[in-house]
Formats: structure tokens, C-alpha cells, sequence
């Protein structure tokens, strides 16, 4: 996942922009971003196919002790008569442990246009044919034990027992479910429908294209690859090492010890690089 500060003054404080697959590395480099940086009680504005599970944990923790509001958009640069200025627009996708990311938000906002989508955890070995797999004791306990942290995670955020219940039902044959306005509220992803909330220093010029999602000028600050029909919240294989693939198929994290195995999700098109 990278990390990015957009100043945007003097129309808004800022905010940080977080883009891409959780990794390994991803809690790490968030605290080399963050230092020397006062963060507290920020926005991140996220645009992520998902990631690693426990290390989507160990961000999202990190980000509500230091107060953090959450949004899903994509920042982009506005060609205006005064020079190019940034502003945020909603068509961007929060997937798999993004979506938990997005509940460790303190303040939590998702505009409409917005795709915030959610599936099962598989092993990322076998997700490809998940149903002609064969699967041991092994798997299955790393299955159920990150399922169990995931869900001590969303209870000390504040997320609802139906989120769990949403993507627990969403096997890797299916297409990811995609949450409606009524789940993100059944969930408690959202506490709040005012933009001002998490960006309370925004123009109001830049607030309705966040709101509306038009603005014919906007030019995207990064591209993002383009987006799968279905991304896999995976759990990994048991061998002791294993390298992150360049190719379409499923990541997996390189693990030296059994205590170590985590779940993760990809998103499919996107892979870290080889160690």
C-alpha cells in the first residue's frame, strides 16, 4: 500500500492518501510515512483491492490510536485558473480488508458512486479452483484462527456482527458482494453521511465533486490498475516459504514459521514484489 500527504491548502487541512494491496510491509511503511508527521485526527482516503489479514489489523489499530477518519475516493489534480489543485472523487473500490481498514476510522464516510465490496477467506493456493481442492486440518485451523482475529478486530472497532456475516457468505466461486447504502449502515462502516465530517476544512466546490463525482478538468494524480471482476480473500498455503507471484495468480506471503501463517487478500491483478 503506498502512502501520500496532499496538502491542499488553503481550501482544506489535507488528508492522506492510502492506494493498493496491504502487504507484509504495509504497517511499517505507514510508521515511516507517519514520522515526523502530526497525523492525529486526520483522514486516509482509501482505494485498495485488499490485503494481507493481519497486517490490515495491525494498520487499522494503528490508525485508530492515532484518531484517524476514514473515506473511500481517489485523490486527483484539479486544473483551475489558479494552477492545479487536489480534490478527492468517489469512483474508487475499497475490497476485502480495505473494508476493515475503512471501519478503523473514527469518523467514517462513504460517498455515493463509491464500491465498497466484501467476500470469504480461502486458501490462496487453491482459490482458483477452490472446489475441486483438497484441504487438511492445517488449513482449516489458519482459516478458523484468522477468522477469529478478524472478528475480535471488528467488535473493538465498533463494526456490526452482520459485516462478518456479509463476506463470511461470499465463497471465491462468486463475485464479490458489493454493500448497499442500507448494509453500510447495518454494518456500522458509515457513522455519518457529511462529507464535512471527515474533510471539515473542504471547499465547497471540492465537497460536491466528492458528493457527485463530476469534474470534466479532473485529472487522476496516479493510475490505478484496472479493477477485477473478483478479488479473493485468501488464507495461505502451509509451506514455510513461498514467493509473491508477478503473474494474475493468487499472493502469498513468505512465512518462516507455522506461528507466522496469516490469511490475506489479493486483488488478483496486482502482486508485491519477489523477495
Amino acid at each position: 500500500m503506498r502512502f501520500s500527504w496532499v496538502a491542499c491548502e488553503p481550501n482544506c487541512r489535507g488528508w492522506v492518501s492510502a492506494v493498493g494491496i496491504v502487504t507484509s510491509e504495509s504497517p511499517e511503511d505507514f510508521d515511516e510515512f507517519a514520522h515526523g508527521r502530526h497525523l492525529d485526527g486526520a483522514t486516509v482516503v482509501l482505494d485498495s483491492s485488499g490485503g494481507s489479514v493481519n497486517d490490515a489489523i495491525a494498520l487499522g489499530r494503528r490508525w485508530r490510536g492515532l484518531g484517524l477518519m476514514t473515506t473511500v475516493g481517489t485523490t486527483i489534480e484539479n486544473r483551475t485558473a489558479q494552477g492545479d489543485r487536489a480534490g478527492i472523487i468517489p469512483d474508487a473500490y475499497c475490497e476485502s480488508m480495505c473494508v476493515f481498514l475503512l471501519l478503523s476510522g473514527k469518523t467514517r464516510y462513504v460517498p455515493d458512486g463509491a464500491h465498497v465490496r466484501v467476500h470469504q477467506i480461502w486458501m490462496g493456493d487453491r482459490a482458483d479452483d477452490a472446489k475441486a481442492a483438497s484441504y487438511s486440518a492445517q488449513d482449516l485451523m489458519i482459516v478458523e484462527r484468522d477468522v477469529g482475529r478478524l472478528a475480535k478486530y471488528t467488535f473493538d472497532m465498533g463494526g456490526a456482527g452482520d459485516l462478518l456475516s456479509l463476506s463470511l457468505s461470499v465463497p471465491p466461486w462468486e463475485d464479490l458482494h458489493e454493500l448497499s447504502r442500507e448494509e453500510l449502515r447495518l454494518t456500522n462502516l458509515v457513522t455519518t453521511d457529511a462529507v464535512a465530517e471527515v474533510l471539515p476544512e473542504m471547499s465547497p466546490k471540492i465537497s460536491s465533486k466528492i458528493s457527485s463525482g463530476t469534474d470534466s478538468a479532473a485529472l487522476p494524480v496516479a493510475e490505478l490498475a484496472a479493477k477485477p471482476v473478483q478479488d479473493r480473500f485468501v488464507a495461505s498455503t502451509v509451506q514455510a516459504e513461498v514467493s509473491l507471484p508477478k503473474a494474475p495468480a493468487p499472493t502469498e506471503h513468505t512465512l518462516p514459521e507455522k506461528s507466522t501463517k496469516t490469511a490475506e487478500a489479493t486483488g488478483g491483478l496486482v502482486a508485491a514484489p519477489a523477495k
